[in-house]
């Protein structure tokens, strides 16, 4: 058994570990996190609206989140994502999320870049960070060669984030997410990992 599919084969949501970035660490949720979780959340609700997809009805019940963490646990064993929240350096107050989706494997080698900041915390560089902190663990640990990102044309604070943080611009998609409730144009980027060695 190749050591790529020995990790696969064990891993959980133990086997993930914490990730330090400049004033950020990621981990993977627990069900500890839901308080937190949820009440950045709802008080981001207005300023993520735009960005997301349109929210389960029960998306902020203790039943939604406890759906989510199993997913989250099922994602990492299966190898098809790696959910992380992102929280303060010194891990007191949760920021945002970001995550890793659509993992395949073959002779792709790739993943889905996601990522959502709260509204108080947006601007202050946390996101660039996080996305820093995630690139080695998903070049390295999970052995990618690529992490895709999709953006709308109008978010232009996600295009610069993308942009500064070693993401190119690829194309173009044509109503290619469902957000905020409308199939939406997208603008592609991805990050190769011989990309951050420019």
């Amino acid at each position: 058994m190749s050591a790529l599919a020995l990790l696969r084969s064990l891993a959980g949501a133990g086997d993930v570990p914490v990730l330090h970035g400049e004033g950020v660490l990621l981990r993977v949720p627990t069900m500890d996190d839901f308080a937190a979780w949820t009440a950045l959340r709802a008080d981001s609700r207005v300023f993520l609206k735009p960005w997301e997809p349109v929210w389960p009805v029960d998306d902020l019940t203790r039943g939604a989140f406890r759906r989510r963490i199993r997913r989250y646990n099922r994602d990492i064993r299966e190898d098809t994502g790696y959910p992380f929240l992102i929280l303060a350096s010194d891990g007191s107050e949760l920021v945002g999320g970001i995550n890793l989706s659509n993992v395949r494997r073959g002779v792709v080698q790739a993943a889905t870049l996601g990522y959502w900041m709260g509204s108080r915390f947006a601007g202050r560089g946390l996101m660039s960070a996080a996305v820093r902190a995630l690139q080695p663990f998903a070049f390295g640990r999970l052995g990618l060669h690529r992490i895709e990102a999709a953006c709308l044309p109008g978010n232009a604070a996600s295009q610069a984030l993308l942009e500064k943080v070693g993401f190119v611009r690829e194309g173009y998609a044509r109503r290619y997410l469902c957000i905020d409730g409308e199939w939406q144009d997208h603008l592609l980027y991805a990050c190769l990992a011989e990309d951050l060695g420019r």
